[in-house]
């Protein structure tokens, strides 16, 4: 299955593009699903359908699905309660009834999350569209997989659940209680599950299109969009520049705001890979509506830039692309794409076996490969849009003759 993830500024129109992108692969022959996180039914008004909280059809090939993040987190929260009964029973604990609970901060992603995981692995769709949140919460979402299993493998490492056996004894000779089984078992299950969503970000059937409309606003979000993006090693297909104005409108009054949009399309053009969609003089409603938007298809163009997730680059003396690195002094090179990144709001930490990159508003720690752990930082520099990191072995880590 191909998945192409949408998003863009708030009212730039990412939801209607989605939808008409969905519909589009739909009538060209997809099993289609369109994913929206939209919390108003904003797919559900594009494509002249109600959405419901399971997946529900639209057209033959062309199914939506708005996940219900209430509905989920009573079903989570009443698994939680019915596993750890023991324990809230000792401590005297109330349970909570389904009635009375609503989301925490955070379950809602979480929910979303889960449900774009089922319908990636689902084999009953060709295509998953997914309708992100708008920037920079998307960014946010995309990031909360990794981020959430570092914290679960700091918190309760899986090396130490080899001593389970001993958790009894240790806990009489300490004189408190040792963490439940329940508990290392919750959080196997919940790394598995951040694992696969992992999985489905990076795969190499999965690209981001962004939404913008094009002006100086829609320029600073898309340029901060793609540094995001490139750090989480997300690579964008397409930038789809929606609502522009044709040039060929007689009122005067829309010329200055004609003359933008073609200078923000032009810089554009000259690093993404740009789609226009036309301006409808209305808010697109219905298939007919979305059908005359022509947004691009599944497959339009050329293949794009496969960018290399950071956390997988190769562990030799090689750059992103598999060739061998030009660095004559025997340094190892690591080359990251960071395309939009000034130099001024770069930071780079080395903290044990983790490499802590700051770039603008965004912070990425990836733990370094086997042999960048053998190595020390000898500087790093930015050149034309890529982060290039060298390290020296150390002489008391590598081994000799090597």
């Amino acid at each position: 299955m191909r998945t192409i993830l949408i998003t863009g500024p708030g009212g730039s129109g990412r939801t209607t593009v989605a939808a008409a992108t969905a519909a589009g692969a739909a009538r060209e022959g997809a099993r289609t699903l369109l994913l929206s996180a939209d919390r108003t039914d904003t797919a559900g008004a594009a494509l002249g359908c109600a959405t419901g909280a399971r997946p529900s059809r639209v057209t033959e090939r062309l199914s939506v699905w708005r996940p219900d993040a209430v509905e989920r987190f009573r079903e989570d929260l009443t698994a939680f309660q019915d596993r750890a009964a023991s324990v809230l029973d000792l401590l005297g604990a109330s349970r909570l009834d389904g009635e009375e609970v609503t989301p925490l901060p955070g379950a809602e992603e979480l929910s979303f999350l889960r449900a774009l995981r089922d319908a990636a692995l689902s084999e009953r769709y060709d295509l998953l569209v997914v309708d992100l949140p708008p920037l920079p919460g998307a960014l946010a979402l995309l990031a909360l997989p990794e981020e959430l299993r570092r914290y679960l493998r700091r918190l309760l490492p899986p090396e130490r659940q080899a001593a389970r056996a001993l958790r009894p004894v240790l806990g009489r000779l300490a004189g408190v209680p040792m963490p439940a089984e329940w508990l290392y078992e919750t959080a196997s299950r919940w790394d598995v599950e951040l694992a696969a969503v992992e999985a489905v970000l990076t795969d190499r059937h999965t690209a981001v299109r962004l939404v913008a409309e094009p002006g100086p606003a829609g320029a600073d979000a898309v340029r901060t969009a793609t540094l995001g993006l490139a750090l989480r090693g997300l690579r964008t297909e397409a930038l789809v520049a929606n609502r522009v104005l044709p040039e060929t409108v007689p009122d005067p009054w829309l010329a200055g705001l004609i003359a933008q949009q073609r200078k923000t399309l032009d810089e554009w053009a000259a690093t993404y890979r740009v789609h226009t969609v036309a301006h409808l003089g209305r808010d697109p409603r219905g298939t007919d509506d979305l059908t005359a938007l022509a947004v691009p298809g599944v497959n339009d163009g050329p293949a794009p830039v496969e960018w290399p997730v950071v956390a997988d680059l190769p562990h030799s003396r090689t750059a992103p692309s598999g060739e061998p690195s030009t660095a004559a002094d025997g340094h190892l090179v690591w080359q990251i794409p960071l395309p939009g990144a000034i130099r001024d709001d770069l930071d780079l930490v080395r903290r044990g076996d983790e490499l802590v990159i700051t770039a603008g508003p965004f912070r990425r720690i990836v733990p370094l490969p086997s042999a960048l752990r053998r190595c020390t930082v000898a500087g790093a520099g930015l050149r034309e849009g890529e982060l290039r990191i060298r390290f020296v072995p150390d002489p008391a880590l590598w081994p000799a003759g090597r």
